[in-house]
């Protein structure tokens, strides 16, 4: 709902004698609620760490009198972005290092694998700390982690000193060869220590496997009925390439989501990674299962996985299934801008459809707000702008040179013309995490150099050998 359809419909508040708040934003706020409201010349109100009032600035500014007020009416305000998929240490440290013409798995086997094994405790907060400040300067406000990370806890420091809302995961392996490998017990243990560790409001953890043909089916099964137990989900890494399809097929006959299925471990607590490669038995799987998939096109093309010929995420999203956007990691997606995402996948969405009619900016911006949020399951909280909500705000600065004159639709012009930079403010429940784009709380000269050094040190000790696919000039 548009323009004047939007100011007679109020959004009403439901309240006509007023509402306490902290803070009013002003501008175009697009609500992302169940009747996807626009409301042209709208606020939001704040209070603590919830929304209080939506609607017509007229409306909401004489029912939050006193309140502190920012933003005009130029600015766009919408619900803040959701990374359903991000590798949060390991890549930061050698972000855009690894060549981009390697031969499939090399980069894994030759490049991450390697700065894991000798990730410190201080290099997975620090690489935490810089992908998370990028998030939120880029108005991702809620990330969920991939399950690679060694030492969760500096992790949700770094989180927690920034304000971020970050869901997180440890390595969960059984293979004979890797960092941060064990036996099943030893993996579903480290796996339950680790959610009744992180379990606050901001900082939360779930059950993480590597996935691929990288768990046993014992280890599959144990960590589904742990997350299934705690109520809360289950992620690992599936198909983003044919390895896994063939590894499945010769192991167990049948291809891998059948064979999951088969154990029990899909369902709606499942939270499949990627998923590129499937076939028609395995869509119809997800959906009835109503496991979810998070979707990584960055990654796909990035690497050359095949997501422009085996484009099934929008068939799982038009058989009404549950789906999220994800960036991923420095090295396989590399920029961590929720925006820059949904611009892909819409336009991948139309082109291997040929109809541009199949999907689009609309769909796109739903699925990094309240589609993700409802993929994920955290929909009763954030994904969009409606009194109750968390106070997870983004607003967009439309004053720089890529805006005027506005569009018809914001919509349009946020998706295809624009992307993480003309974000000004954030607030994560309510606290400003980004203030005139700067990151509140953020030394950046001092941890610009500290990355420098550290990247330096992990290179060293990792063994690997950068190269350049480019001569140098003497």
């Amino acid at each position: 709902m548009v323009g004047e359809q939007a100011r007679q419909a109020g959004v009403g508040t439901g309240v006509d004698t007023g509402v306490d708040a902290d803070l009013v934003i002003l501008g175009e706020v697009l609500t992302m609620d169940p009747e996807r409201l626009i409301i042209p010349d709208g606020a939001v109100a704040v209070l603590g760490e919830k929304i209080v009032a939506v609607g017509p600035a007229s409306e909401v500014l004489t029912q939050a009198k006193g309140a502190a007020v920012t933003g005009s009416r130029d600015d766009l305000v919408v619900p803040g972005y959701i990374n359903g998929h991000q590798h949060l240490t390991g890549d930061r440290l050698i972000q855009s290092s690894i060549p981009d013409s390697l031969a499939p798995g090399e980069s894994i086997f030759s490049w991450v694998l390697p700065v894991h094994a000798v990730h410190s405790p201080d290099d997975d907060e620090l690489s935490a700390t810089l992908t998370l400040a990028e998030s939120l300067r880029n108005g991702v406000t809620s990330t969920f982690e991939a399950g690679t990370v060694a030492h969760p806890l500096r992790v949700a420091a770094a989180a927690e000193k920034l304000g971020a809302r970050l869901t997180i995961g440890t390595w969960g392996w059984d293979v004979k060869d890797g960092p941060y490998t064990g036996t099943v017990d030893e993996v579903i243990g480290r796996q339950r220590d680790l959610l009744s560790r992180i379990n606050g409001p901001l900082v939360s953890s779930w059950v993480s496997l590597v996935g691929h043909d990288l768990m046993s089916d014992e280890l599959a099964v144990a960590a589904s009925g742990l997350a299934r137990d705690q109520d809360t989900k289950l992620t690992f890494h599936i198909s983003p390439s044919p390895g896994d399809v063939e590894s499945y097929l010769t192991r167990t006959g049948v291809r891998p989501l059948v064979h999951l299925e088969r154990l029990g471990v899909l369902g709606r607590h499942c939270v499949l990674a990627h998923a590129v490669h499937l076939d028609d038995q395995e869509v119809e799987l997800i959906l009835t299962s109503g496991s979810t998939v998070v979707s990584c096109p960055w990654a796909y093309l990035r690497l050359g996985q095949g997501i422009s010929r085996e484009f099934r995420h929008l068939q799982i999203w038009q058989g009404g299934g549950r789906l999220a956007l994800g960036c991923d990691s420095e090295n396989a997606g590399d920029s961590v801008d929720g925006l820059r995402v949904a611009a892909l996948f819409t336009g991948l969405a139309k082109d291997c459809a040929l109809d541009p009619t199949v999907f689009g900016t609309h769909e796109g911006l739903e699925l990094l707000t309240i589609k993700g949020a409802e993929a994920l399951g955290v929909s009763d909280r954030v994904g969009s702008i409606e009194v109750g909500k968390q106070a997870d705000l983004v607003v967009h600065d439309r004053s720089g040179v890529s805006w005027p004159p506005h569009g018809l639709d914001p919509v349009l012009q946020l998706v295809w013309g624009n992307d993480g930079r003309s974000v000004r403010d954030v607030l994560v429940a309510g606290r400003t995490v980004v203030h005139n784009g700067v990151v509140v709380g953020l030394d950046l000269p001092s941890i610009t150099s500290e990355a420098a050094s550290a990247s330096r040190d992990l290179i060293a000790r990792s063994g690997i050998r950068p190269t350049s696919q480019w001569p140098k000039l003497s």
